[in-house]
């Protein structure tokens, strides 16, 4: 578990990071989406993971390797916002995190468990019904067999 002060810078990381992609983030990523889900700082402050969820694009992977080419110019700009706040600004790593898109793939899995399971509840309920629709004409002559033999 993270301690405080790691909690804190990366509370404040994430949000320098957050306004640096606001203003600057379409020359690093092009059109893709790219929202900052998580910021990891490690227990010694020297290195910054970021994690990434990237939509509207092919090839995520792509964006993160953009991010990793203008590591320089991100970090440098970081420093700018943070020298206040921070003595060294550390490292960075940039991660894809999937997330959603692992969210979005249960979420399809289950569709099609309930819809099997509804198709088989469907195929069961249908012969039980032919067979208790077969079973009451049955019963009603039965009971007038009884009945009659009463009357009798």
């Amino acid at each position: 578990m993270d301690s405080r002060r790691q909690l804190k810078i990366a509370s404040v990381i994430q949000e320098a990071f957050a306004d640096i992609l606001l203003r600057n983030g379409k020359s690093i990523y092009g059109k893709a989406f790219v929202t900052v889900t998580k910021v990891k700082v490690t227990s010694d402050l020297t290195l910054v993971r970021f994690y990434l969820s990237i939509f509207n694009t092919e090839n995520p992977d792509e964006v993160i390797d953009r991010f990793n080419e203008h590591k320089f110019e991100i970090k440098r700009q970081l420093a700018e916002r943070l020298r206040h706040d921070l003595r060294r600004i550390p490292e960075l790593e940039f991660f894809r995190d999937d997330t959603l898109d692992y969210v979005y793939h249960m979420e399809g899995v289950f569709q099609k468990i309930k819809e099997q399971d509804d198709a088989l509840a469907e195929e069961v309920a249908k012969p039980a019904k032919k067979s208790k629709a077969a079973a009451k004409p049955k019963a009603k002559k039965a009971a007038v067999k009884k009945s009659a033999k009463g009357k009798k």
